[in-house]
């Protein structure tokens, strides 16, 4: 079942639809459905797809040629063609009288395989773009290869792409269509452990419970999830240890560029170095405090939440779950720590709703950004924190998120009115509270009667 990527699906048909010459470029971490957006995308049409391999040139065009040969040519023999030139150039002619999708996956191993196939493309594309109606696709999963040597300034294929596509994961709602046998809190659960990636939700057996699926996931030694990070790490990275150690670091609660350098024993100079590719792969993000642009209280936290849920729960129990005591781990796990784990991914889940409702047209202000603000009180000398800020100009929206197992009462509302007392730059304030427990009722009396405050229960996140 295809689940998400309406819009890059409908975008990539309309493209198809010119019947001209086209060349988006597909990209994101891995396992977050590149392949399968494009194999959706191919359905029913005449395509050759690709995939490259860690291996040599020579053996990477032998495939290619095959799947070229076996494309357009099935009664001929499958000889290798002499070089790429030939194949590509090959398949720009045969595109001359048919429309054609020519679907190049892990496009970066093809590249390093051989150095000048770029200038093989740039120069096929500036030669038969004119007259061919070929849909040329590269697919890459290596971030900084794909926005550097495909769309950046200094690659051979600089300013010929006709459209790109950074693929990212899931949102919790995305996420909730391949969960259909869940309630709405168990979507949320599995959200906060998956990180909304495609490929561990399809992992998901909804004929078994929430908790066998978790176990089997990540608690047990055969479970797909259960060295999932360290191995991406390896496929990735030429010092995974060394990363590894930053990321468990984060873990565990170090924020700042000093104390994950402290931390881990290297320098700051390298420490920021390491961040800054944790970043380029989706795995790690600096955040500032969303009012301020540039600050001192910059932090870095994990981006991904199967990573946050791995290195948190499954790392420090390895030992427990080798020798097969993984059940009680998780039940440990269940009872005590899972709740502040999800209601951290809770308020991510709120703030892709808080999008949702922008792009539905139901926000009752504009916003142009979202994110978590902390910072000092002046007046009483204490530090603050709002879960998430949602603004434009001198509109803005206070949001506050509780994943808790009791209702959310007005003391709530009143303390996030006086912090929102502290932004004077914004006169026109609303305000949001999600609960997954409901609301009590003399919090709902006097939200009745103001017209500025919202309250949002698990139901409604899931009814947009």
């Amino acid at each position: 079942m295809f689940v998400g990527r309406k819009k890059e699906l409908k975008s990539l048909e309309k493209s198809y639809k010119k019947n001209t010459f086209q060349f988006p470029v597909i990209y994101g971490r891995r396992r977050v459905g590149k392949t399968t957006l494009i194999h959706e995308f191919c359905h029913g049409k005449k395509f050759i797809y690709f995939v490259a391999i860690q291996s040599t040139a020579k053996e990477n065009l032998e495939i290619l040629s095959s799947q070229i040969l076996s494309a357009l040519a099935p009664n001929a023999p499958k000889n290798p063609f002499p070089s790429f030139r030939d194949a590509i150039n090959y398949v720009f002619r045969h595109a001359k009288k048919e429309r054609l999708i020519f679907a190049i996956d892990e496009y970066p191993y093809l590249a390093k395989s051989d150095h000048a196939v770029s200038s093989v493309l740039q120069a096929a594309i500036d030669k038969h773009q004119a007259d061919s109606t070929l849909f040329l696709i590269l697919c890459g999963s290596s971030m900084s290869f794909m926005e550097k040597q495909v769309l950046g300034y200094e690659s051979p294929l600089y300013g010929r792409r006709t459209a790109q596509y950074k693929l990212l994961p899931f949102d919790y709602l995305d996420c909730a269509e391949m969960l259909p046998a869940f309630n709405y809190e168990e979507k949320i659960i599995l959200y906060s452990v998956t990180g909304g990636i495609p490929e561990y939700l399809a992992r998901i057996d909804n004929s078994l419970s929430l908790r066998e699926n978790v176990y089997t996931l990540f608690f047990d030694t055969s479970g797909r999830l259960f060295e999932e990070p360290i191995n991406l790490l390896k496929q990735e990275l030429k010092m995974p240890e060394t990363y590894n150690a930053v990321i468990t670091a984060i873990a565990d609660g170090n924020r700042k560029l000093n104390e994950i350098a402290t931390n881990v024993g290297i320098e700051t100079s390298q420490c920021s170095k390491l961040l800054s590719t944790l970043i380029e792969l989706g795995l790690v993000r600096k955040e500032y405090p969303v009012t301020e642009t540039r600050s001192k209280k910059s932090l870095y936290h994990l981006d991904d939440w199967m990573f946050v849920f791995w290195y948190r729960f499954v790392l420090p129990e390895l030992s427990r779950i080798t020798v097969g005591l993984g059940e009680m781990v998780l039940d440990e796990i269940l009872s005590e720590q899972l709740s502040s784990h999800t209601g951290l991914a809770f308020e991510e889940c709120a703030k892709q709703y808080m999008w949702r409702l922008l792009a539905a047209k139901r926000l009752p202000v504009p916003i142009r950004k979202i994110g978590r603000w902390w910072g000092n009180n002046p007046k009483e000398r204490r530090e603050e924190e709002i879960d998430f800020i949602a603004s434009a100009g001198n509109n803005a929206v206070f949001g506050e998120c509780k994943w808790r197992n009791t209702q959310t009462g007005e003391d709530v509302l009143v303390d996030l009115i006086r912090k929102s007392e502290l932004f004077p730059q914004f006169s026109n304030n609303h305000y949001f509270l999600f609960s997954k427990s409901g609301f009590t009722s003399t919090l709902q009396t006097a939200v009745s009667l103001r017209n500025n405050v919202t309250l949002i229960g698990l139901n409604d996140m899931f009814q947009i």
